[in-house]
């Protein structure tokens, strides 16, 4: 049991440590391998080949984990993430290879985004299953708060690598270290789940065997699913109005210089990561169904208001603290996600809903380039991305009162609570 936890929180760690990679540490180097022309869509080119390849691994490798197994198909999706993530370290530059470079990096993100998508599928449900149900909370948060350690991680790194390389080093061969890293860190993960971690007795005797993608898609629990993907939907609406977007607002409408930024994210996004392993926690006794609607309602009310507040602060340190607020009031709430997932699907089709729930909801969300500044000639700057807040929390507490309590759900079985038992 503990192997197994411990893997499913350290293969986040290595997953989310992927996945943010091209964003943070080649951008920097993005002229020197892509060429100067049309460098903004190129990169973004790269982001649109991971966010796709992500849910088409989680269809491919969930109904493959529920039929084969976990610990088998998160080793399968390491070994690829391992390999894309090696050979992108070894793509020659724009002067060497030409247009090939950007092709064979979109191919190899593409091809990444599958294996990144299957693994935490796999992992995280496995994770669940062997978890014992009054720590499932808590274990549930403190694999998602990986996801901003390791963001924290490649930012820590790249601002090192700068801090000691000039910028003609890093575009031919520093930016190549956080790569070689992230597959070394696949790698290990693999030998650990080679040596250390096996299927859940959950899994060895499910009620039985079925179509995974056709039952979570139109089958018996497709009312499920995309009762999932709604709150989901939220939840990675959140993330995007209060991380990347809020980021790139501070730069150019607060005039911050990238250094204060820099501080009030990190400082942001540490208190988040403890916030949400301290949500998950929480979940176990508030109830999973009762925490997503507060934490809606928290969201909807409170993200607008702070986010607004953020541009009229009044000095660095107010505007520090309520950036740190509106981490809290929108990212905490990822905490008990593993576990409710996981407890939303049966044994038979737990993989799959996870991993399509889970993953198919970033797609519109992420896409808010495209639409976002058609809403700010509208509302504003500041008050679009106020509104996309309050509608991301309105889908969070949407999402919840659609679905039922889950807390006291058997992952041994496939029931789920009735009417009585959840209040719903």
């Amino acid at each position: 049991m503990r192997r197994a936890i411990r893997g499913g929180i350290l293969g986040n760690y290595v997953d989310q440590f992927d996945i943010f990679l091209p964003v943070i540490a080649l951008t920097p180097a993005a002229a020197h391998l892509f060429g100067s022309e049309n460098l903004v869509s190129n990169a973004g080119l790269i982001f649109v080949a991971t966010l796709i390849g992500r849910p088409i691994g989680a269809a491919i490798f969930g109904p493959i984990s529920d039929r084969i197994g976990r610990t088998a198909t998160t080793k399968v999706a390491l070994t690829g993430v391992a390999l894309t993530t090696l050979l992108i370290a070894l793509v020659p530059s724009h002067a060497v290879f030409g247009g090939g470079s950007l092709l064979l990096i979109l191919a190899l993100r593409f091809l990444g985004g599958i294996f990144l998508g299957g693994e935490y599928t796999s992992a995280v449900p496995l994770a669940m299953e062997w978890s014992e149900p009054e720590r499932r909370g808590l274990v549930s948060g403190l694999i998602m708060w990986m996801s901003p350690w390791a963001n924290a991680t490649i930012a820590g790194l790249v601002f090192v690598l700068h801090g000691t390389l000039d910028a003609a080093s890093y575009n031919v061969w520093g930016w190549r270290i956080p790569f070689l890293l992230g597959a070394m860190l696949a790698f290990g993960m693999l030998a650990y789940y080679r040596a250390r971690v096996q299927d859940s007795p959950t899994w060895t005797h499910p009620p039985h065997r079925t179509n995974p993608l056709k039952e979570i898609l139109i089958g018996e629990h497709r009312r499920a699913l995309w009762q999932v993907f709604i709150l989901m939907s939220g939840m990675w609406l959140l993330t995007s109005m209060a991380i990347p977007v809020l980021t790139g607002q501070l730069g150019v409408d607060a005039d911050l210089g990238a250094q204060t930024i820099s501080f009030a994210m990190m400082c942001g996004t540490a208190a988040s990561a403890v916030t949400m392993a301290g949500c998950g926690h929480l979940s176990t006794f508030t109830g999973r169904r009762a925490f997503f609607i507060g934490f809606g309602l928290i969201a909807a009310v409170l993200g607008p208001v702070i986010f607004l507040a953020i541009f009229a602060a009044a000095g660095t340190t107010v505007l520090v603290l309520l950036v740190v607020a509106l981490q809290i009031v929108t990212v905490s709430g990822y905490g008990p996600v593993g576990a409710y997932l996981a407890e939303r699907f049966p044994t038979a089709v737990r993989s799959s809903g996870y991993g399509v729930g889970y993953s198919l909801s970033i797609v519109i969300p992420a896409l808010y380039p495209y639409y976002l500044p058609a809403l700010q000639n509208v509302l504003g700057d500041h008050g679009a991305v106020a509104a996309l807040l309050a509608l991301a929390g309105v889908l969070v507490l949407t999402g919840a009162l659609a679905g039922p309590e889950t807390v006291r759900v058997s992952l041994g079985s496939a029931r789920l609570p009735t009417t009585d038992e959840s209040g719903g």
